[in-house]
């Protein structure tokens, strides 16, 4: 219907406008609306610590008997209950504050069983109407005795219900689980704490009304964060539990760990309050985007329900961890600041409280429950002993009362009449006429008189705490006790007084620098980077003591060379070995990188040494299976990998060693225990695509089982380890005979010549199945790199070995690493 105009009104309408000041006006409706958010929707009462609609949805779930040990309903159907009944604000914002208390990660001690998709700390919640939810056991704390006449109701926003102004609350929640809410003009923010400690100084504050802060942080010495962390720096704390206003720094848990065999990682399994890994990795990669956080290669979130929260950073080769974790700290929310800010409704009036102020809000109103609840139940029993003595005078003279009964005209006359005869009340004759006829036995008057006697010492009870304040606060006490037993849980968060000894950038630098250390190749096949100086391999006793097998002096961002059977020289980057400690007694390169990790190997190729990479000097020397020997001249190219000797059809590399001085002695030993050693001057130098010269003579079907390097001036000495078998055992099943010998035993012989015996056959054996010559003492390992005894050193250079427990895998001895270069044994 269109709007009438003015000619169109009646004539006898008259016009009544009121004229409103526009400033009274609006401040009239502000405070009017600031005065709902702040008592209806913002901020919590200090007694039961919940805002309203968290009240509302806690006290409809108790009603529709949603309780733990019932199933779960649609959320949607609790959220349609609350804002019908109690809470007509819509059903976002009783969703809302329905989702945050169940969610483990927001509140310390949640009060809904969330079942289904109910977030993340990056990601929203599920649908109210794909989600099921019911009353989680601390829930039930909560809104114990509320039948009992604990707390006052007041009439719901239609006056057709009512609803409790504050729930009994036997938890302490505004302190276990904090809160935060935007008012109007004022703000709450208050950080969780943890149930057990919060309980112990409520109880010591009931023992000692006087405590101050001091007295409380005993117990409660900080909050304790749902999602765990750190906090560095207690100063803010203390502000904040003596005033109300404070703050502190959040800190994630993170360690460094070896995330790949080659790179170490940044692990953080806690973040700070309200902070997501979503937030974090997006702040991480806008950092490395703009070049203002170095050191990261990778970034993974691997967490699950199962083992909770798994941040993996990958750190660059070449950067420290440690410091990296701390720009990491400086830059991102993995360190965070909690502002404290206790304000909460008291007497329905905002107050920002401190630390006592609030246990001391949540110990009267506990107490004033305890008395309400027990004047209720002292009520109801007494109520109830007094119908007992009633039934029990009825039953005394059953006879008289039934025929009271049975001669009265009606239920009123039967009433007047049983009152004025046995002296009853009212209320005792009205349940007399109600009783049924089966309590009419001997067994009932004896259960009526245990009964009255029960009701008689209960009611004793309820006078005593009723009477006596003292016997009131040791009820809430025992009750606090009790709740921490059932409801509380370990503290979660680490508390520090101050950062400790972090690492800066002043302390260590965020690069690795480029020291000078030591590259290491073991038996087992690992490789490791060392700054240890000094000799390897020379003792220990360690029930697993992986050789040595090659070494070389490098630099941390320097590159080495590994040298294969197939001829091959490839280039790594020192930064991605691990670095290990190593010591003269401790040789195991435990936490060393599998070199399968670090070099694509082709089927049957081995890895036999270390090479420097040298641009100049003697170069480095090669042994092949045929018996060729081959010095290559120092080269390094621009390329991952090159082959430094041409082998022919069935050759392969069986030693290389880097030459220092290039007047060492080389040193062959073939599979028919022959031993040929001469100068390395003696080899004419190649480029890497020469093929060698002759080296030892080989026989018919015969191999080279043994090509290095031997120092007879050595100051312990040389030794020459063989062991022989037979040629059709598998490799490696076979433990053999074994025999060390000094290696002086055994003249030099010019190149290309058979060399002379260096072991003897015992029947059954025909090949050297392993042969090492080095520096002594020579310490042999197994496959599996466990020590393998060797028998002592014979004169005897053409003698038989003896039997050893297991095969031997490799043979070094110490490994001396010298300024002016390496020399493995």
């Amino acid at each position: 219907m269109a709007r009438p105009t003015k000619q169109e009104l009646p004539d006898d309408f008259e016009e009544h406008i009121l004229d409103t000041d526009i400033k009274q006006e609006m401040e009239s409706s502000f405070l009017e609306y600031a005065y709902s958010v702040i008592y209806s929707r913002a901020l919590p009462d200090a007694r039961d610590g919940l805002k309203p609609v968290q009240r509302r949805i806690l006290y409809t779930m108790n009603d529709m008997r949603l309780l733990p040990d019932r199933g779960h309903v649609k959320s949607a159907r609790v959220v349609g209950e609350v804002m019908g009944r109690l809470h007509p604000h819509g059903d976002s914002a009783i969703y809302d504050a329905m989702v945050r208390m169940a969610q483990p990660w927001s509140m310390r001690l949640p009060f809904i069983d969330g079942h289904g998709n109910f977030g993340s700390p990056d990601d929203s919640p599920a649908a109210m109407r794909y989600t099921e939810a019911r009353m989680a056991p601390a829930a039930v704390a909560m809104t114990a005795s509320i039948d009992e006449d604990t707390v006052d109701f007041r009439p719901n926003y239609d006056s057709r219900e009512f609803e409790p102004s504050v729930l009994p609350a036997a938890i302490p929640n505004l302190v276990v689980n904090g809160t935060t809410g935007i008012a109007v003009g004022m703000a709450t923010n208050m950080a969780p704490h943890n149930l057990v400690e919060v309980v112990q100084a409520l109880r010591h504050l009931i023992n000692h009304p006087n405590t101050d802060v001091d007295g409380l942080m005993r117990f409660i010495p900080g909050p304790d964060l749902p999602t765990g962390g750190k906090i560095v720096g207690l100063e803010g704390i203390r502000d904040a539990y003596e005033t109300g206003r404070g703050t502190f720094r959040m800190r994630a848990t993170a360690r460094v760990e070896s995330v790949t065999p080659r790179r170490k990682g940044i692990v953080v399994t806690q973040l700070p309050y309200g902070v997501g890994t979503e937030k974090v990795i997006e702040r991480i990669k806008t950092l490395v985007q703009g070049k203002k956080l170095q050191g990261i290669s990778d970034i993974k979130d691997l967490t699950d329900r199962e083992k909770g929260l798994r941040l993996v950073i990958e750190v660059k080769n070449g950067f420290h961890p440690e410091a990296l974790l701390e720009q990491l700290y400086k830059l991102t929310p993995m360190e965070d600041t909690f502002g404290i800010n206790n304000v909460a409704l008291v007497d329905g009036q905002p107050r920002t409280l401190g630390l006592r102020e609030l246990l001391r809000v949540f110990l009267d109103h506990r107490f004033e429950v305890v008395r309400r609840r027990s004047q209720f139940r002292r009520n109801k029993k007494a109520e109830r002993l007094h119908l007992v003595d009633g039934l029990l005078i009825a039953l005394l003279d059953i006879d008289e009362v039934i025929q009271v009964i049975r001669t009265s005209d009606d239920a009123a006359a039967a009433r007047e009449r049983l009152i004025s005869v046995f002296d009853l009340s009212q209320a005792q004759a009205d349940y007399i006429l109600e009783m049924q006829l089966r309590r009419l036995t001997r067994f009932s008057r004896i259960e009526l008189e245990k009964e009255q006697e029960t009701l008689r010492r209960e009611i004793e009870e309820l006078d005593a705490i009723l009477n006596d304040e003292k016997l009131r606060w040791k009820v809430v006490s025992e009750e606090l006790a009790e709740v921490a037993k059932t409801y509380g849980t370990p503290r979660r968060t680490v508390l520090l007084e101050s950062a400790g000894t972090a690492v800066t950038a002043a302390s260590v630098p965020l690069e690795v620098a480029d020291d000078p250390c030591f590259a290491f190749l073991s038996s087992t096949g690992l490789l490791a980077r060392s700054t240890t100086d000094g000799a390897i391999g020379s003792g220990g006793d360690r029930a697993n003591h992986d050789v040595v097998v090659s070494a070389v002096r490098t630099t941390v961002r320097g590159e080495v060379g590994v040298v294969t059977s197939r001829g091959r020289l490839v280039k790594l980057s020192v930064l991605d070995l691990p670095a290990i400690p190593a010591s003269a007694n401790d040789p195991n390169l435990q936490g060393g990188v599998p070199l399968s990790e670090v070099v694509q190997l082709e089927a049957g190729e081995r890895v036999l040494a270390l090479s420097a990479l040298p641009t100049e000097g003697p170069g480095l020397a090669l042994g092949t299976r045929q018996g060729v020997v081959k010095r290559v001249n120092p080269e390094v190219l621009a390329r991952e990998e090159w082959e430094v000797v041409s082998l022919k059809d069935g050759d392969e590399v069986v030693g290389a060693v880097e030459l220092v001085t290039g007047e060492e002695t080389l040193c062959f030993i073939t599979s028919d225990a022959q031993l040929l050693h001469f100068g390395a001057d003696a080899v004419r130098p190649q480029g890497r695509s020469g093929g060698g010269i002759a080296g030892v003579r080989v026989t018919a079907g015969e191999r080279v089982v043994w090509f290095g390097v031997v120092d007879p001036a050595a100051p312990d000495g040389s030794v020459v380890v063989t062991a022989s078998g037979s040629s059709t055992a598998l490799p490696g099943t076979e433990p053999g005979s074994v025999k060390v010998t000094p290696f002086a035993e055994y003249p030099a012989k010019g190149r290309a010549t058979g060399g002379v015996r260096c072991h003897r056959f015992l029947k059954g054996e025909d090949a050297l199945v392993f042969a090492w010559a080095g520096t002594a003492p020579a310490r042999a390992s197994a496959t599996s790199g466990a020590p393998v005894e060797l028998p002592p050193a014979t004169g005897r250079r053409d003698g038989s070995g003896v039997p050893v427990a297991q095969p031997i895998a490799a043979c070094a001895g110490p490994v001396s690493l010298r300024v002016d270069g390496p020399v493995a044994g």
